[in-house]
């Protein structure tokens, strides 16, 4: 996790490659999660370029 606002639910993650992804409101609301903390490690679903999905690595994905 590279950063997250708990305030609109949204925030960018690192890839393993160093790139960066942005993630909107509906993708962390699709999972279970309340929050998140810089430096977790998430896993995503992507459809495309966009993430859809976010959870904690040891959450299952759907």
């Amino acid at each position: 996790m590279r950063s997250f606002d708990p305030v609109t639910r949204s925030g960018s993650v690192f890839l393993d490659d160093g790139s960066v992804l942005e993630f909107g409101t509906r993708a962390f609301d699709a999972g279970p999660l309340r929050l998140l903390r810089t430096g977790q490690r998430v896993n995503l679903v992507l459809t495309g370029d966009d993430i859809t999905f976010v959870t904690l690595s040891t959450f299952p994905l759907p």
